[in-house]
């Protein structure tokens, strides 16, 4: 599957962008992130035009990069301003520049050769800091995109690989239900527990105990963003009519899921909460959860794409909890016959 380039993607957590700049691999294009002085975010390409140097090797000053190999100097459109040694900046020294956006958490950027009038998915539960804590990271997993996207739209396998953490049996046990909004290009997935027992990290965090209704509902928009709606409330209380739910407590689950190359995948994450505002404690709990949760995604993705690449055929038999991700892989078939060559 070709990379779907005419897209958001996420660059970096916007934590990771300094002065200092950083260097990303994003759809096998090598890309220098850095942000000037006065904070704006710039992604120009990672390759000086002069010979080749890595721009992310060198240094931020003011709103320009200076390459670090023979200091040819660029400002934040990508533009060579200077050339040490003389007063004529050839025409062809300038490089690629990518548009980015930031938002909360997350640093977007268009990949596509093609402009855009649009703008990244709103994540307005990173943004609303007065009414959403969250915690964010990323981890980078040696396998294809398409394992991710399987991994994360077919949520029972939570059940086994996850078991000591966020895992229940009710997960695997609770039939899925899964609609395909073809104008939107949205593939959800909705799984509704009533009556079960409250796992731990939820008693720990929000302090309910006993029984509770559970409820994850999953919005994928392919290729590039996913985001996992979850629910926990008392027993028989749904939202109500008004659609007021404030007797429960929601997270929300964000991936953005950036391919690095054919086999490797970047995968950014945020996991933002509506209850124990700012508690650092629960913060700090949270995310190392949420760490060792994706470590054993990670390794799980590792060993797959091991083993496919050691046998000269791949076997599926799939089933009706992979409804969500066949659906999902519909789309992206989809989308990659629509793309631009």
């Amino acid at each position: 599957m070709k990379f779907l380039r005419d897209n958001w993607y996420v660059a970096a957590l916007s934590a990771e962008v300094t002065t200092q700049p950083l260097s990303r691999q994003i759809l096998g294009e090598s890309v220098a992130l850095f942000r000037s002085t006065s904070g704006q975010v710039t992604a120009l390409a990672d390759a000086c035009p002069h010979r080749g140097y890595p721009l992310s090797r060198g240094h931020v000053v003011g709103d320009r990069l200076v390459c670090g190999y023979h200091g040819f100097t660029f400002d934040c459109s990508g533009a060579c301003v200077t050339v040490p040694g003389q007063e004529r900046v050839p025409a062809r020294a300038n490089v690629r520049h990518y548009l980015t956006i930031e938002r909360g958490a997350w640093v977007w950027i268009w990949m596509g050769h093609h402009p855009t009038e649009g703008s990244p998915p709103e994540t307005p539960w990173l943004v609303d800091v007065e009414n959403w804590s969250s915690v964010s990271g990323l981890a980078t997993i040696n396998a294809s995109f398409d394992l991710l996207v399987d991994n994360l739209l077919d949520l029972s396998h939570e059940t086994f690989l996850h078991g000591q953490s966020i895992g229940t049996p009710e997960i695997a046990e609770t039939p899925i239900e899964v609609e395909v909004d073809d104008d939107a290009g949205v593939v959800r997935v909705y799984r509704h527990m009533n009556a079960v027992p409250c796992p731990p990290f939820y008693a720990r965090t929000t302090g309910l105990e006993g029984p509770v209704d559970r409820w994850q509902d999953i919005e994928y928009s392919p290729p590039s963003y996913y985001v996992l709606h979850a629910r926990i409330a008392p027993v028989g209380e749904p939202p109500r009519p008004d659609n007021s739910d404030d007797h429960a407590f929601h997270m929300k689950i964000l991936y953005g899921l950036t391919p690095e190359t054919e086999t490797s995948v970047h995968d950014f994450w945020a996991l933002a909460r509506d209850f124990r505002l700012g508690d650092d404690e629960v913060s700090e709990f949270l995310d190392r959860m949420q760490r060792a949760v994706v470590k054993e995604d990670v390794d799980a993705l590792n060993l797959l794409e091991e083993r496919r690449t050691k046998v000269s055929e791949v076997s599926e038999v799939s089933v009706k909890v992979d409804r969500g991700a066949l659906a999902a892989r519909r789309v992206l078939r989809a989308l990659n016959e629509r793309a631009p060559a």
